[in-house]
């Protein structure tokens, strides 16, 4: 139907919204780092295992998430996510040990993220034919925005109230939108037809299988455990690094915003450049940007300089996540494209939740974070490593879409 044709634009709202719901509130637990540290006396390594937490969960989840959507509707997935990301923030609101923040983190990832970001993007890839790049591109720009704005909020609500009521505010307002974002979803024809084909029995495609689409699976999953961390060292520790170079909390924070409205138009441009020249040339070079820039957070005393950084960092590592999201939806049939995404999925949160670690563990040996952002460029050579490999093992540069 013609209605149909345009709906699919509906769905990269859905997916814009919904995202930067779920993005935000992981990339916000670089501001609460500290008050927690205050509050509790956790170490640094521990607190931001929080994100660890979450990160594996989503994960370890993602995968049986990812293969009942490509057999049930998308619409439960929304609702599911949306409702477990607004009970994890009001959880948090409420914990007074450090096994309550984990499993309140652990509840946001499992059953908020994953069952948002295992589904949404295949749904919104199988709505498009031209422009798919441009499409996921734009609805991926959500999660660039939630990373700026959730973590700036929270930066504000603690300033002026505390963590906690924080915590309880974001919780609040995530019920309310991710509930009221959610009734928007519906599935493309060409997926309604096929789960009423499984329904009656007319299709197979319930199979834990990955068919042709395995050999890239396979590389995009070694290469993102890499990619994935060598930016979450960034993301979850530039603000408490910046802090403890001497800025102010709200400019800490302000350069992590920074970073994520950069990452909007990164995303946005990625997306675009991907239908011009291919998704894995584009991937291949958001990388190589993210790597070269990563290390010089902890050094730069100028503020003028780390707000230039943040801003080129920011368009590097957005284009990296969405051109690795946008050549899984080119480069695997359409009948699995969920399960794919959930398994490229799996290693991308492992190196987010090893970033996310690692930064905080070689913090507390060392002192400071220049070992932790030195971790986060040999991870990024790593990245850059294994796609040259894809290239030279005979791979074609660029994909052909399988439907």
């Amino acid at each position: 139907m013609k209605s149909d044709s345009y709906y699919g634009w509906v769905m990269v709202f859905v997916g814009f919204s919904l995202s930067a719901l779920s993005f935000g509130g992981l990339a916000a637990v670089g501001v609460f780092l500290k008050p927690l540290i205050t509050e509790f006396g956790w170490s640094r390594g521990a607190t931001a295992a929080g994100y660890t937490v979450a990160a594996f969960s989503a994960a370890a989840f993602g995968i049986p998430l990812g293969y009942f959507a490509d057999r049930k509707p998308t619409r439960w997935f929304m609702f599911m996510g949306a409702t477990a990301l607004a009970i994890g923030l009001l959880l948090l609101s409420q914990i007074s040990a450090i096994w309550q923040f984990y499993l309140a983190y652990f509840l946001f990832g499992a059953f908020g993220h994953a069952a948002i970001a295992s589904t949404i993007w295949a749904n919104i890839g199988q709505w498009f034919t031209h422009n798919k790049g441009l499409a996921l591109g734009v609805g991926l720009a959500g999660s660039a925005f939630g990373q700026a704005a959730v973590p700036f909020c929270a930066s504000l609500l603690i300033s002026a109230l505390d963590w906690q009521t924080a915590y309880l505010i974001l919780g609040l307002v995530y019920l309310l939108l991710g509930m009221a974002i959610a009734t928007l979803t519906r599935d493309p024809p060409s997926k309604r037809e096929r789960i009423a084909a499984i329904k009656y029995g007319a299709d197979a495609g319930g199979a834990w299988t990955l068919g042709s689409a395995k050999s890239t699976v396979i590389w995009l999953s070694v290469a993102t455990i890499f990619c994935c961390s060598c930016m979450s060292v960034a993301t979850v520790h530039v603000v408490p690094a910046l802090s403890d170079n001497g800025f102010r909390p709200e400019i800490a924070a302000s350069v992590l915003t920074t970073i994520m409205v950069a990452g909007a138009m990164g995303r946005l441009c990625s997306g675009k450049l991907c239908d011009m020249i291919g998704p894995l040339q584009t991937y291949a070079c958001m990388s190589l940007g993210q790597t070269c820039l990563v290390a010089w957070f902890p050094h730069i005393q100028s503020l003028a300089i780390v707000y230039i950084l943040a801003a080129v960092f920011g368009f590097f590592f957005s284009g990296v996540m969405s051109s690795m999201i946008i050549c899984v939806n080119f480069m695997v049939p359409e009948k699995v494209a969920a399960r794919c995404w959930a398994i490229v999925s799996l290693f991308a949160w492992i190196g987010m939740g090893l970033g996310s670690y690692m930064g905080g563990a070689l913090f507390d040996i060392s002192g400071d974070y220049t070992w932790s952002f030195a971790f986060a460029t040999f991870m990024g050579c790593g990245n850059l490593i294994v796609v040259l490999s894809y290239r030279l093992s005979g791979s074609p540069l660029k994909p052909i879409a399988v439907k």
